[in-house]
């Protein structure tokens, strides 16, 4: 059976999940969306996603035209429609169709889409041994431009960072901001650990605060919460890349990408070159978590 597309209120095919030329999602980017997770059949941190989006559609000026609640069903209605256990959810909120002008007061109905599908972001070999990743020429926008805050449609600059990881043979990239600090990565965010001189002393977990130009992970503050279970310190301070190139361990946290470790970064080898027993143990923790998926809200 096709998979089904809840849009605007209904179930469709994919044939049939049509958006007009005319909506300013697709001339402007002028929208925003949330990448979720389902897990043994239910949602991970739904309530959280939510709240995200709805701020990030206030924060732009698009009210979106269902209540939470409503939404909430959708993306479950969604999920059940397609047989959809474990997999991923895209939930979109265009400004509607409007004219070809920039003027958002032309989109009378904002447009809604839900999307559940499966999604294996890397391959099982980038968990067991390690994904390396290039610094990218392409800077994070200014924070001060678009908060990064906003999760909207308009990825075009993580797209070209892509491009250049792509073109250097590896899969992703990190993204500096414009003061040269580490911001995120295309599609992830960026942890270092420091381990103690005293193996038995918990180790030092790092990543950059919002101010970075950094979006607010969900999976991001998961691991954090994950990371000060355990014992170690967490700070959100601001990272060079010198602090990446001498990490004992480097890992991305992400909704679809979950936990990779990083063992290279702009052809340096981090710590051994092996994922870190930090990178490991978190990533254990999350998969537990998810499993049981008692960190639904």
């Amino acid at each position: 059976m096709p998979k089904q597309i809840w849009l605007n209120g209904n179930l469709v095919g994919p044939d049939q999940a049509h958006i007009s030329v005319f909506d300013h999602g697709l001339l402007y980017g002028d929208g925003v969306f949330e990448g979720i997770r389902c897990y043994n059949s239910r949602v991970f941190k739904l309530a959280t996603h939510l709240k995200r989006l709805y701020d990030s559609a206030h924060a732009i000026r698009l009210e979106i035209p269902y209540t939470r609640d409503a939404l909430a069903a959708a993306v479950r209605e969604t999920l059940a429609t397609n047989d959809c256990r474990d997999g991923y959810i895209r939930l979109c909120v265009t400004r509607g169709i409007g004219t070809l002008g920039l003027n958002p007061l032309t989109c009378q109905t904002p447009s809604v889409f839900i999307i559940a599908d499966a999604i294996a972001l890397y391959p099982q070999e980038i968990y067991d041994n390690g994904l390396p990743v290039i610094t990218a020429s392409t800077i994070r926008n200014h924070p001060s431009a678009l908060s990064p805050r906003i999760k909207s449609m308009n990825y075009l600059n993580n797209i070209l960072a892509k491009v250049e990881a792509l073109d250097a043979g590896v899969m992703e990239a990190v993204m500096l901001n414009h003061q040269g600090f580490v911001a995120e990565c295309t599609g992830e965010n960026i942890f270092t650990v420091q381990h103690h001189p005293d193996p038995a002393q918990p180790a030092l977990i790092k990543s950059p605060p919002a101010h970075a130009g950094v979006l607010e992970g969900v999976t991001l503050t998961e691991v954090i919460k994950l990371a000060e279970k355990i014992g170690s310190r967490v700070e959100r301070s601001d990272l060079t890349q010198y602090d990446l190139y001498t990490a004992d361990e480097v890992f991305l946290t992400g909704t679809a990408a979950e936990v990779v470790p990083v063992t290279e970064v702009d052809r340096r080898k981090i710590g051994s070159g092996k994922p870190g027993v930090v990178t490991r143990r978190l990533a254990k923790m999350f998969r537990d978590a998810v499993s049981d998926n008692a960190a639904e809200d």
